[in-house]
């Protein structure tokens, strides 16, 4: 897990250095403002009660801050609960591309991978 550097917080979710490397390429490909960030949490939905949430975005007042190699992740506080110890991947293979979520509060995942219950 990487450390914030304005504190000493830690991040609650890990990103693999092929995710971090996929979000380094999106932000430089993409343009995306600098004071944007990727928001990483949860949202209600999908087959199994809970869905993932990844994108940029500003930092909202409830949200917490972290650096992950230079990479800044965003999350509401109240997301850390659903996701803490989560590690974030990417794979580039011939049958699947995109980012895969390894999270150990998930109590049941759906088929597709991208929702849980917890």
């Amino acid at each position: 897990m990487a450390t914030a550097t304005a504190s000493t917080k830690l991040a609650p979710i890990a990103l693999t250095p092929r995710a971090l490397e996929e979000v380094r390429n999106i932000l430089r490909e993409k343009n995306v403002p600098t004071e944007y960030g990727l928001r990483v949490g949860v949202q209600g939905g999908g087959c199994s009660g809970l869905s993932y949430l990844l994108g940029f975005d500003k930092a909202k007042d409830q949200d917490e801050t972290f650096d992950l190699d230079g990479v800044k992740l965003i999350m509401d506080k109240k997301h850390a609960m659903y996701v803490m110890g989560m590690e974030v991947d990417f794979q580039d293979g011939l049958n699947a591309r995109g980012f895969i979520f390894n999270n150990p509060q998930a109590k049941s995942t759906c088929g597709c991978g991208s929702s849980f219950s917890a």
